[in-house]
């Protein structure tokens, strides 16, 4: 008779589908982190257009002089090329004007990242 030896170990299927299982839980795992990076850079762009509306927001009450109608302006915050669209006109209540500011990038036709709405007073004409 033969001696029956006994190995301890795993086979080739077993080896297989173990790392079968590795790689798909890698290719998840460097999904979500490409997912991650890619909103992270989208949320990062949309706090910089955010802060640019609000900068020429301020600088629409400063210059004290609101006229009527739909202007576009460049108003890029540091590598980002942005673009303002601002809309002013009537309120419904009266002495007061609707100021709108839409932030767009400047290099594609694209939603816009950013938009303010906002209610100012009219400003005084001085008398002569």
């Amino acid at each position: 008779m033969r001696a029956v030896s006994k190995q301890a170990g795993f086979t080739l299927i077993e080896v297989l589908v173990a790392l079968a299982i590795i790689a798909v839980a890698m290719a998840a795992a460097v999904r979500v982190a490409g997912l991650m990076t890619q909103s992270n850079g989208l949320l990062r762009d949309k706090s910089l257009a955010l802060l640019a509306a609000q900068s020429r927001l301020a600088e629409l009450r400063l210059e004290g002089r609101l006229p009527s109608g739909l202007k576009s302006v460049d108003c890029d915050q540091g590598r980002l090329q942005l673009r303002c669209e601002q809309a002013i006109g009537a309120a419904t209540a009266p002495g007061l004007l609707r100021v709108s500011v839409q932030v767009r990038e400047r290099s594609r036709e694209a939603p816009p990242l950013a938009r303010l709405e906002t209610l100012v007073s009219r400003p005084q004409v001085p008398r002569q």
